[in-house]
C-alpha cells in the first residue's frame, strides 16, 4: 500500500493545501493524523481564530477529526490512539475534554495520553489533539500503545515524591505490568517520550542507569521534553510507552554520539521506523547553531531523513513529525515550514506543532520526534 495523503471535501476550518503538511496520511501500518486545534479562519478579520471554551473547542477538534477520518474511509471506532497537548489553563478544564471524549467514542474508548504543555501555537486554544488510527476499517495496529503513566499506585497516590529517581522507576515498574497484561514487555518497548518538570531536569542524568537495567538488547528511541508541570502537581515526570509486536532491530548509520547512550536513533519494527528527537550532533554530541531555530531545524531533519535512508527507505516513506519549540523560538519558528517544504517530499507528513517550557540543554530551540513506514 502506497501512502497517501487525506483528503476531504468538507473540511470548512481552513485551507490545509497552504500548509507544509498533510490533514492526515494513510498507511499500511496505520493512519496518521497531524494535530488539530479549534482554529477557523475567519473571512471578517482574514485572520485564524480560536473561539469558545473547553467544551466548545473540544467539539470543533473532534469535528475536524472526524471528517479528516471520513476522508480516509474510517472513522472514530477506527481510532487507536489519542493525544491530547493541554495548556496549563486547560488542564483545570480538562474534565470537559474527558466529557466530550467519551460521549463521541461511546463503548470505543482508544488508549489517551495527555501531555501538558507550556503553550499552544494557537494562543487561544486550550488543548491540541492528534489521531492514530487503522489502516483499515478493522485492522489491528501495528504498535502497542500505553496511556500516559505517571508514579502513582492503584488509589492515585503519589509515588516517591520529591524524588525523580524513585518516580521514574515506579514509571518502569508500571508500564512492565502493563505490558505484560498485553502479552509484551519491556523489551518489545520501541518508544519513550519523557516529559519532565523543570525540578528535575539536574537529575535527568540517572535516567540514563536505569533504561540500561531495564530495557534493552535493543534499546527504544526516546524524546525528553521539559513542562512547565504535569497532570498532578507532585509529579516530576510521566511517560508515554509504545511498544511493537514486532521484534525490534536498531538502525544506526555509525553515529558515535549513541555509542555510551541507552536509546538508540532509530528501531525498525515491522514496518515502522521510530526516530530519537533529534537535537544534537552525531558525532560530538553538541548542540549545533546556537540562537537560530532554522539552522537547528534544518540540521534535524537532514538527520532525520539520513536515519529513514539507512532503514532502506525514501523520504517520502516519512509519516509524521512532532515538533517541540522553546518560547525563545517563536519569532522565526514559522520560517521553518521553508525548511520542510524544501527537504520533505509529498505526501507531506502529517505534523504537530508545540511550545515546551524548555528543552534539555539551553542552546536547543526545536527537537523532532518522527515516524517513517516502510514498504
Amino acid at each position: 500500500m502506497t501512502i497517501s495523503a487525506i483528503h476531504t471535501r468538507r473540511f470548512d476550518w481552513y485551507d490545509y493545501r497552504r500548509y507544509s503538511f498533510s490533514l492526515g496520511l494513510k498507511t499500511s501500518a496505520g493512519t496518521y493524523l497531524s494535530g488539530q486545534t479549534a482554529s477557523k479562519y475567519d473571512p471578517a478579520t482574514k485572520r485564524m481564530v480560536v473561539r469558545g471554551g473547553m467544551t466548545e473547542q473540544v467539539r470543533t477538534v473532534y469535528s475536524k477529526v472526524a471528517a479528516i477520518l471520513e476522508g480516509g474511509g474510517l472513522g472514530y471506532g477506527d481510532v487507536a490512539r489519542i493525544v491530547e497537548y493541554v495548556r496549563p489553563e486547560g488542564i483545570e478544564r480538562y474534565v470537559e475534554a474527558a466529557a466530550v471524549r467519551r460521549e463521541l467514542f461511546g463503548e470505543h474508548q482508544p488508549v489517551i495520553n495527555t501531555v501538558p504543555v507550556k503553550a499552544l501555537l494557537r494562543p487561544d486554544a486550550l488543548v491540541e489533539i492528534e489521531v492514530t488510527a487503522a489502516a483499515a476499517r478493522g485492522a489491528a495496529p501495528e504498535a502497542v500503545f500505553l496511556p500516559s503513566i505517571q508514579p502513582t499506585d492503584e488509589q492515585g497516590h503519589i509515588l516517591g515524591a520529591g524524588d525523580f529517581v524513585a518516580q521514574i522507576q515506579a514509571v518502569y515498574d508500571r508500564a512492565a505490568h502493563m505490558l505484560a497484561a498485553q502479552g509484551s514487555s519491556l523489551d518489545r518497548v520501541v518508544k519513550i517520550a519523557t516529559y519532565i518538570t523543570p525540578a528535575a531536569v539536574a537529575s535527568h542524568e540517572h535516567t540514563v542507569q536505569i533504561r540500561h537495567e531495564r530495557l534493552g538488547p535493543v534499546f527504544p528511541t526516546s524524546v525528553d521534553i521539559v513542562m512547565p508541570q504535569l497532570l498532578h502537581p507532585e509529579v516530576l515526570v510521566q511517560c508515554d510507552f509504545v511498544a511493537s509486536r514486532e521484534t525490534p532491530v536498531a538502525i544506526n548509520p555509525g553515529w558515535a554520539g549513541y555509542d555510551e547512550s541507552a536509546c538508540s536513533p532509530a528501531v525498525l519494527a515491522g514496518k515502522l521506523l521510530y526516530i530519537s528527537g533529534q537535537a544534537l550532533d552525531t558525532v560530538t554530541g553538541r548542540v549545533l547553531h546556537e540562537g537560530d531555530v532554522v539552522a537547528q531545524a534544518e540540521r534535524i531533519y537532514e538527520n532525520v531523513l539520513q536515519l529513514v535512508k539507512a532503514a532502506g527507505a525514501a523520504p517520502s516513506r516519512l509519516v509524521k513529525t512532532i515538533e517541540y519549540v522553546t518560547p525563545a523560538s517563536l519569532t522565526r519558528y514559522r520560517d521553518v515550514a521553508g525548511v520542510r517544504s524544501k527537504l520533505l517530499k509529498d505526501p507531506l507528513p502529517a505534523s504537530t506543532g508545540l511550545i515546551s517550557e524548555a528543552l534539555m540543554r539551553p542552546e536547543m530551540l526545536i527537537n523532532v520526534d518522527a515516524l517513517a513506514v516502510l514498504d
